[in-house]
């Protein structure tokens, strides 16, 4: 069964990792509710601590746009920007086909 994979980069401020985490956090604790979400991991570059890594699993590409039009995850990207060093690139789309733990 095909889930669509989204593989993203914030770079936070230099200092502004830590609330830019919490922020991502917050979002991961509202998206256990979001129809289709099956995964949602947050991990940084040791080497780098201003790059922060968001990994997503969802059942559709449409379960995860629909996600960002609830109004409390776009009250977290608008609180998310001022951490932000730059524009946040798009990301690494993938359509997911199969793998240990993976229904």
């Amino acid at each position: 069964m095909d889930k669509y994979f989204l593989h993203g980069n914030f770079t936070a401020k230099p200092g502004k990792e830590k609330e830019l985490i919490r922020i991502l956090l917050r979002a991961a604790k509202l998206l256990e509710k979001a129809k289709g979400c099956k995964f949602y991991i947050i991990s940084i570059d040791p080497q780098v601590k201003e790059n922060i890594w968001v990994t997503e699993v969802w059942d559709s590409k449409m379960d995860h746009d629909n996600s960002l039009n609830n109004p409390k995850v776009r009250e977290l990207v608008l609180q998310a920007i001022p951490f932000l060093y730059g524009t946040p690139e798009k990301g690494q789309e993938l359509v997911t086909l199969a793998g240990l733990g993976f229904k």
